[in-house]
């Protein structure tokens, strides 16, 4: 049974450029969602999330395996940033900063099945934040997005590239800074770690 990788079968939207940014239409994509504020770094609220979305994923991932003979790699995890005023956004103060985690989930997944298993892990593991995910469809549409290479810490140069590369095109920021760790961030040195990042824009 050949394992589906949407990261490859997606390509231009999880593996762009680090070169320089790129102009993608991304379509609506479903996902967990868990909500939360402050800097990842010290959240506990923070770490609980992602604590729970994992085991949550994965278990849905192996239902779909055993019920419809579909294999596929769970899809990493991925951030939507913002402040109150995204103007303001700053990637060197993060205390004030909301943010909603998510993992993408594919189409023959349902939320009546999230429902089903949501239950089966609250019996099994029970992670600290499972009732708070929620599964939605979550549409960008054009947006600008970049590779970045290296420390979370060292994005800023890069989301400011992104940004004056948009509004030379002739569009202005609409929407959350998205960003998508392709690697373990428990297993990956920060300088080898590959984040995605994304902008949604409009035209001005």
């Amino acid at each position: 049974m050949p394992k589906i990788d949407f990261k490859k079968e997606w390509k231009h939207l999880y593996r762009p450029s680090k070169k320089e940014p790129v102009i993608v239409d991304v379509p609506p994509i479903n996902f967990l969602m868990l909500d939360g504020r402050g800097d990842p770094n010290t959240s506990q609220e923070f770490q609980d999330a992602v604590s729970s979305l994992f085991p949550l994923s994965y278990a849905i991932k192996f239902a779909v395996k055993k019920a419809q003979g579909i294999d596929y790699a769970v899809m990493p995890l991925e951030g939507l940033w913002s402040v109150d005023d995204m103007a303001e956004f700053s990637a060197d103060d993060k205390s004030a900063w909301d943010w909603t985690l998510i993992m993408m989930q594919p189409e023959y997944v349902t939320e009546t099945l999230v429902e089903e298993i949501r239950e089966q892990v609250e019996k099994k593991k029970n992670p600290p934040s499972l009732s708070k995910i929620r599964f939605e469809s979550y549409c960008e549409g054009i947006s600008v997005q970049l590779m970045h290479i290296g420390p979370f810490a060292d994005e800023g140069p890069n989301i400011a590239r992104m940004h004056a590369f948009a509004q030379e095109q002739g569009y202005q920021l609409a929407g959350k800074h998205h960003e998508i760790y392709l690697n373990d961030l428990r297993r990956t040195a920060p300088e080898r770690l590959k984040t995605v990042l994304r902008q949604p824009i409009r035209k001005g």
